[in-house]
């Protein structure tokens, strides 16, 4: 049997609308989207965010009440919340210092370059700050989206949310973080998902990409 390519996942993968509720998928599968996400790429390595898997029926329940009733939060059996910090700190900043100095060595331009960095990012306002960490949060979602894939899960990110509630739920003010976007996973049900038999819509190559020679 061929062995399948980063592009037949992605042909595979799709906003899956209603899940398997007998199925869950197993931890190691779980793990390696999880491991996907903390190898993703962020701005000057920051990894300004963290991530909530909620297994809890009761606390996913309250979840999808604060998503308009989205089903595939409860039908699903893990949730990943991805929660951005809601500000730059210097000791934030520092503890990224701290990682690097540990897997390379005490560098001076490790020092020079972070430094510079609090320059540029502590004097902004915190919500120019978040929403740069947000946007961190949603690069490891894409890597997130095709990891499920690769690894035959279902998934559906979700922006329909209201985050002031789901960061109560799961007390993420407390912690200096701020809710940005759901992942679901699950398997699909195939006999109750209208979406699934349809086909994959996307723009032609020739209207989204431009070559400059």
């Amino acid at each position: 049997m061929t062995e399948k390519t980063l592009l037949d996942h992605l042909n595979w993968r799709y906003a899956t609308k209603k899940m398997d509720t007998c199925r869950s998928v197993p931890q190691g599968k779980v793990d390696a989207i999880l491991e996907a996400i903390r190898l993703a790429p962020t701005s000057s390595g920051t990894q300004p965010f963290e991530v909530v898997i909620v297994t809890n029926p009761d606390v996913r329940a309250a979840i999808a009440k604060a998503a308009n009733g989205q089903a595939q939060i409860v039908e699903g059996s893990h949730v990943l919340v991805f929660a951005a910090w809601d500000n730059y700190t210097a000791k934030r900043i520092d503890d990224v210092v701290k990682l690097n100095v540990e897997a390379r060595g005490d560098l001076p331009m490790l020092h020079s370059y972070y430094e510079n960095l609090k320059g540029n990012y502590l004097p902004r306002d915190a919500e120019v700050n978040y929403s740069h960490a947000a946007r961190q949060a949603y690069i490891a979602l894409g890597v997130a989206l095709v990891a499920a894939a690769e690894q035959e899960v279902d998934s559906t990110p979700m922006e329909g949310f209201d985050p002031q509630q789901v960061d109560e739920i799961l007390g993420l003010k407390d912690r200096g973080l701020r809710s940005v976007v759901l992942m679901p996973l699950g398997y699909r049900d195939p006999a109750g998902d209208w979406l699934l038999p349809m086909k994959k819509v996307r723009k032609a190559r020739d209207t989204m990409v431009t070559h400059v020679d």
